[in-house]
């Protein structure tokens, strides 16, 4: 564990549907500092960016908007069924991303804030864990997810599914997680765990960072 006397970061990640995103405002109303990975993902491709040239580079115009912008949709669709080629896609845009992150972390550092929150979907494909002092994984009950991201991304339920498998599975995230909130009960019992994990790392700083 690296602590530089000052900070603690605390990864947050878990299954697409299971309630990542409540859970980090839950955090933030918590006093902590947030980092939004996806955010940072979308900021490192936009215009004039030297991740979104390389992007090009190996893709080709077809990933291109007509304004010069990054088509999403086009790009999806080519990685989709290419492990070779979303590996290709990853490893283009993962050293831009963690760059950002690290520098949002020193950052938020140097300005004395104590309890930092990455958010990160992808926070162990990314590698993004590996700057973590803890992680919090967020799981839910399959058919739950299914239902939330049918409702929230307005898919068929094949397309869920495809989503849903493309992830690391509920074991990965329960054995590689210092803490794992399960919201399988109503939005109230959400809240409780999350607050009540909340105050546990709150703890845990106060005594390890006893100057």
């Amino acid at each position: 564990m690296s602590h530089d006397g000052h900070s603690i970061v605390i990864g947050l990640t878990g299954q697409t549907g299971a309630g990542k995103s409540t859970v980090s405002k839950i955090f933030v109303r918590e006093g902590f500092q947030i980092i939004d990975a996806d955010r940072i993902s979308r900021d490192v491709v936009e215009l004039g960016t030297p991740c979104l040239s390389e992007l090009l580079d190996y893709f080709g115009e077809e990933i291109r908007n007509e304004d010069g912008t990054l088509n999403r949709k086009a790009l999806a669709k080519i990685v989709f069924n290419d492990k070779g080629r979303l590996d290709a896609l990853n490893s283009i845009c993962h050293p831009f991303i963690t760059e950002e992150i690290l520098a949002r972390i020193s950052r938020m550092k140097a300005q004395g804030h104590e309890l930092i929150l990455l958010d990160a979907p992808t926070l162990f494909e990314s590698k993004a864990a590996d700057f973590c002092d803890l992680i919090i994984s967020v799981v839910a009950s399959p058919d739950l997810r299914r239902e939330r991201i049918i409702e929230r991304d307005a898919l068929t339920p094949l397309e869920a599914k495809e989503r849903m498998s493309a992830q690391l599975d509920e074991e990965f995230f329960i054995t590689h997680s210092d803490y794992v909130i399960r919201n399988d009960e109503d939005l109230q019992q959400l809240y409780a765990l999350s607050e009540e994990i909340a105050d546990k790392i709150k703890a845990y700083y106060h005594t390890t960072h006893i100057s």
